[in-house]
């Protein structure tokens, strides 16, 4: 609710706005040197300007990837959390969904392969809108199998892949091996299937959220032997064999005598820490918390632009340190027509925001260039005079 406030305010027009018209006043600057340097004086070479209008384009840029940042953890308050429940065939991730949900919403059984499709089911957790999504399991392709991978499960696999990779959070559901000897120099203790295991190193690190759970653990007899588990799959993780988790393993089972739909056995621990994660992933920044806030109504048009206008200033920047570099080592002119056009770039993406138009930015530019109006780069407490020494031609 107070994001839908928040969006509706002007708040977010005018912090697009002012970045609008710092970009158009370091565009003005570069266009002035472009055309009138041979014919007009400037108290600035354009190797000083350059470097002056690049340390402006930083801060900006700065402002730009924070705003970025919590426009899509808005997006994860508007949309919803998507959680991928990944894992080999009968890991338990369908039991795991209906405890969480408190419903048999996926089929269980002992048969391995129940899930072929996709099951999505919404859920609360401590405030915050979740979207589980119960994938098929994940096990080899090959032929040599024991049962052979049919093409309805071949493409269940596939789906989940896909799943799994677009979650923002992925929980690896790891299941207690029965068969195998759990000790501190066992391998065999958790089943850690290499499809699920090459799965979860392709998910993004930086953008999503990787979780694991070991499933059966009621098939241990004491602690010490759930321990033994939770640093064999912390090795794993530390060799690279896994991706970092963004939570503390955490021990689970979905079976309890009598009520198999009750929050139990680590379950409550986990969503517990799913909460503490979803807050972190929905924080916003310290600097300035009022503009932050403001940024997480951002809606995804408005980020995609912004993300636009963001890759044009690190062009600029770019071409900016190649040309400060090359008049350094050169004592060449610095060409500051393309850093000029990656600025109009970006300065368009945010006027596609306001709906200020590109015809605006050039009648901006040339207020600069004339020195018409007071520009958000200059110490406003010169008087026009000093202003017009630098910018004013044509007198």
């Amino acid at each position: 609710r107070r994001l839908a406030v928040k969006g509706s305010s002007n708040a977010l027009a005018q912090q697009y706005e002012s970045w609008r018209q710092q970009l158009v006043y370091a565009r003005g600057e570069l266009e002035a040197l472009i055309d009138f340097q041979e014919d007009q004086h400037f108290d600035e070479s354009p190797s000083r300007l350059i470097k002056s209008t690049t340390s402006k384009i930083i801060e900006l840029k700065a402002k730009l990837q924070a705003s970025i940042e919590n426009a899509s953890r808005g997006e994860l308050l508007r949309n919803g959390i998507n959680i991928a429940l990944v894992g080999a065939p009968n890991a338990g991730k369908s039991s795991l969904l209906n405890c969480i949900i408190g419903r048999e919403a996926a089929i269980v059984s002992n048969e391995a392969g129940t899930t072929r499709d996709v099951i999505d089911v919404g859920i609360d957790i401590g405030g915050f809108y979740c979207n589980f999504g119960d994938l098929a399991g994940l096990r080899n392709t090959s032929l040599n199998q024991e049962v052979p991978v049919g093409s309805i499960e071949r493409e269940g696999m596939r789906r989940a892949r896909e799943r799994a990779l677009a979650a923002n959070v992925v929980i690896a559901v790891l299941a207690v091996d029965p068969s195998g000897n759990v000790d501190a120099s066992s391998n065999s203790g958790v089943n850690i299937n290499p499809e699920v295991a090459a799965t979860l190193r392709l998910c993004d690190i930086e953008k999503q959220a990787v979780v694991y759970v070991i499933n059966k653990t009621d098939l241990l007899v004491s602690n010490e032997r759930i321990q033994t588990l939770q640093a064999q799959l912390e090795r794993k993780i530390s060799d690279g064999t896994l991706p970092p988790s963004s939570l503390p393993i955490t021990p689970i089972s979905c079976i309890t005598n009598q009520q198999p739909l009750r929050v139990s056995g680590g379950v409550q621990e986990l969503l517990k820490s799913l909460s503490k994660l979803f807050k972190d992933l929905t924080a916003t920044g310290d600097a300035d918390p009022v503009a932050w806030e403001s940024s997480l109504g951002a809606t995804e048009r408005q980020r995609l632009l912004l993300e636009q206008c963001l890759f044009h200033l690190q062009r600029f920047l770019a071409r900016a340190n190649q040309d400060i570099a090359k008049q350094e080592l050169e004592s060449e002119s610095v060409d500051i027509v393309l850093a000029a056009e990656s600025l109009r770039s970006a300065a368009n993406a945010l006027a596609r925001i306001t709906g200020t138009g590109e015809a605006a930015n050039v009648e901006e530019v040339l207020g600069v260039v004339f020195e018409k109006s007071t520009h958000p780069f200059t110490d406003h407490s010169n008087t026009r005079a000093d202003r017009c020494s630098r910018f004013c031609v044509g007198k």
